[in-house]
């Protein structure tokens, strides 16, 4: 058995192992795509504190949808969203409702009821500083006599000065929803509202969640209709905008997967008029998706539908290297047997092989996990192409397997009107243009390095979110405060000394409110002081408390056993006792606790616009502890870094590549890059004349460009002899079907993939055109 037979076999053993992984893991394990588009941004590595009260407000929404049961009036909304939870109600393995009704009111009141004496809103503290016992009197004597005094939280004698009650009010202002009729009840101008807020039982970003609780979401939304038909239903939630991801990112794996596969089988067809070449093709791109998803999964333990997307358009170039083979095998002496010719031809692949992974590799150094998954994924996948065209092709394709159509003939004379680059007067005058409209082109290009770019949701969804949101006036879950400190007490002290700050921007309605977890549990500090300022001010001898038994005829062991009653309620209120009571659901996600030895929280902010910005983040100047953050504005800001310092690792893959071909191709080796280096800077001009602003995506897409165009400098120096039409075709081949699976990229509906596309489609059409340019002269040859 010769060798060639041993190698054949070998990989066949391999491609066998490979097959049987992918089966045991789709169709025993069951795996499923990765739709997480959070995995695509970059991971915070700078600071932990900051990266967990991201995640802290991102999770407590993630489970979470909340659906607005809108009608004209009242009993239409009640009747839409009782048809709503009814048709949820079946299915309690995927929703958790929580039911709203007296006793739940009841059991949220009763902690802070045994700690009544010190929750007091910042106007009551002030009041009590500066109001005269007379002030305290009279408020105590009209609550008890007038026909409504406020709501009743207890007896009167519990809370007589109605402190207590104030305070209540003030965090039932941190929402515009309120209980009734045993729902939730919400208005605007034109409709009112029934909220339902749902809790999902399964996890929102897997696709088996996604493919249970739409349907169930448009069943109960049919069943609201049927109750009420002019009824409106607002839907948010992470879930949708995940299961609208997934939808679009499946339907642009078969666009560009089928369209790509479509443009190599017809392609190959009128090249070869033959079926055996595009099996052998197909063969190696397939035997390449087998073994980079295997590969992938091993190393990363999940794989991102992204990827897939990504890689459906590594097509484009796992091809390449079977092309240059065939294209050279069609040419070659039918006595000249295969395994000889690519002894011939392995130099010239593994350069190929080695400069396109090189490409892919760039991003690879991206902060971005699902970046880096792609790029491991379509490196591994031209490795497994490129060893299926070496093991098998030369045992597969003899000298007299192949037959050229029509289509190399037209093509390959076409070689011959294309111009030669020399050093004259006519090139002189060309690279003159070429570099004043470069130069022109380039400068009007922008940057635009915005994170909403990763994602493009429908607008109903957009709508629907922004509707709700202001309905709700829900805090924006990218933008708040994060206070740290080295204990709990500190971190409360901390939150109110910012909260100070924040009741002047209220005023000056920059925002409309805030939330922090010291709104319901003061720091020691503040509990202990206003225990002392109700004792002094309220309770003391001669003080509004006597002055009260006094009008209504009460004894002295009334005054004692009033005020026993009092103090009783002012025992200290711990975080921990909080935290341990339903209560405390809608707000812990604002606390952090302990990470590394600092505690943390989040004060998060509502009604906050983009104009009110500059001045909010002022808040947190000088006070320690306390910073500003701004998800979108950082992750912007690492997506530009990584833009130009991508840029620069463009540069040095240029000249790591120069330094890889100059042993082989010597003073020739400017001739393989130049083409690819000046199609890029076209490429970017044209942008810039097309108006559009320059994203890290462009860049990734010049990086990956390198890769590409390189290849069609060597296979053309590998025959510099312009009579041999081999490279030419296959320069050819390899360009259409690349600029059909990449440029398919630039039908994508998310504009990093759209952006990434049209770079790889313009640059690699501009390789195709000025490649052939730079062909060697017999001079340069010598």
């Amino acid at each position: 058995m010769t060798r060639t037979r041993q190698l054949a076999l070998l990989w066949l053993v391999a491609v066998c192992l490979l097959l049987g992984h992918n089966v045991y893991l789709w169709a025993v394990k069951r795996i499923v795509p990765d739709t997480d588009i959070m995995a695509l941004l970059p991971v915070q590595e700078r600071d932990p504190v900051l990266q967990q009260s991201f995640s802290h407000m991102v999770d407590a929404a993630q489970q979470r949808v909340v659906v607005l049961v809108g009608a004209a009036d009242w009993d239409g909304a009640k009747r839409a969203a009782d048809a709503y939870s009814a048709t949820l109600a079946a299915r309690k393995d995927v929703f958790d409702a929580t039911p709203i009704n007296e006793q739940t009111q009841s059991d949220w009141l009763s902690l802070f009821q045994k700690h009544r004496l010190i929750l007091l809103t910042a106007q009551q503290e002030a009041q009590l500083r500066d109001q005269p016992a007379q002030f305290w009197l009279d408020a105590a004597l009209a609550k008890l006599y007038a026909p409504f005094g406020g709501p009743k939280l207890g007896s009167w004698r519990e809370d007589p000065f109605g402190l207590f009650s104030g305070w209540v009010q003030e965090r039932a202002q941190e929402t515009p929803v309120r209980p009734r009729d045993g729902h939730l009840f919400v208005a605007d101008a034109d409709r009112q509202y029934v909220l339902l807020p749902l809790t999902l039982k399964v996890p929102a970003l897997s696709m088996t969640a996604q493919e249970t609780v739409l349907p169930l979401l448009k069943q109960a939304g049919d069943a609201a209709r049927k109750a009420t038909p002019q009824v409106e239903l607002i839907q948010a939630g992470v879930i949708l905008h995940a299961a609208n991801a997934s939808a679009q990112a499946s339907g642009e794996v078969s666009t560009i997967g089928i369209g790509s596969l479509l443009g190599i089988i017809l392609l190959m067809w009128f090249a070869f008029h033959s079926f055996k070449p595009i099996s052998l093709i197909l063969l190696s791109i397939g035997i390449g998706c087998l073994g980079a998803l295997s590969v992938c999964w091993m190393l990363f333990g999940h794989i991102h539908l992204m990827t897939l997307v990504f890689g459906a358009s590594l097509i484009g170039v796992a091809q390449d290297y079977g092309i240059y083979f065939l294209c050279n095998r069609l040419a070659a002496d039918e006595i000249l047997d295969s395994p000889a010719l690519l002894k011939r031809l392995l130099p010239g692949l593994g350069l190929t092989l080695l400069a396109a992974v090189i490409g892919y590799m760039g991003l690879a150094l991206t902060p971005f996990p699902g970046l880096r998954q792609m790029a491991v994924f379509s490196a591994l996948g031209l490795v497994f192409a490129w060893l299926t065209v070496v093991f098998w092709f030369p045992t597969l394709i003899g000298g007299r397997t192949l037959k050229s159509g029509g289509l190399v003939r037209v093509y390959g004379a076409a070689l011959q009107r294309w111009p030669l680059l020399r050093f004259n007067r006519a090139t002189l005058a060309a690279a003159v243009v070429f570099v004043l409209a470069a130069g022109y082109g380039v400068s009007r290009l922008g940057a635009n390095d915005d994170i909403r770019l990763l994602q493009n949701p429908p607008k109903h969804l957009i709508a629907d979110q922004i509707k709700l949101s202001k309905l709700l006036d829900a805090p924006t879950p990218v933008q708040y405060f994060l206070v740290r400190g080295d204990s709990a007490e500190t971190v409360l002290r901390r939150e109110e000394g910012l909260k100070a700050r924040l009741d002047t921007l209220i005023a000056a309605k920059r925002i409309t409110g805030y939330q922090a977890m010291s709104n319901w549990v003061p720091s020691a500090l503040t509990q202990a002081g206003r225990r002392a300022l109700i004792e002094q001010k309220l309770l003391a001898d001669g003080g509004p408390l006597q002055g009260i038994a006094t009008q209504t005829g009460e004894d002295a062991q009334w005054i004692a056993a009033t005020r026993a009653g009092l103090l009783a309620a002012a025992a200290p209120l711990t975080l921990d006792d909080f935290l341990k009571t339903p209560a405390s659901d809608p707000w812990r996600h604002l606390w952090l606790g302990e990470t590394q030895g600092v505690y943390a929280s989040i004060v998060a902010l509502r009604g906050l616009s983009n104009a009110a910005v500059p001045q909010v983040l002022l808040a947190a100047e000088g006070l320690d502890g306390v910073q500003w953050v701004d998800k979108v504005a950082e992750i912007s800001s690492v997506l530009g870094r990584y833009r130009a310092y991508m840029s620069w690792v463009v540069l040095g893959a240029y000249v790591v590549v120069f330094a890889l071909l100059f042993p082989r191709y010597r003073g020739r080796t400017w001739r393989v890059l130049a083409p690819t280096a000046l199609a890029s800077i076209a490429t970017l001009a044209l942008l810039g004349f097309a108006s559009q602003n320059l994203q890290l995506f462009h860049v990734l897409a010049l990086m990956l460009l390198l890769g590409v165009g390189v290849d069609y400098g060597i296979f053309m120096q590998e025959h510099p002899d312009r009579r041999d039409h081999t490279p030419w075709l296959a320069v050819g081949m390899s360009a259409a079907n690349t600029i059909l699976s990449f440029g398919l990229l630039g039908l994508s509906s998310t504009p990093a993939l759209q952006a990434f596309g049209l770079t790889m489609l313009l640059g690699t059409a501009l390789v195709w055109l000025i490649v052939p340019c730079f062909g060697s002269t017999k001079e340069s040859m010598q």
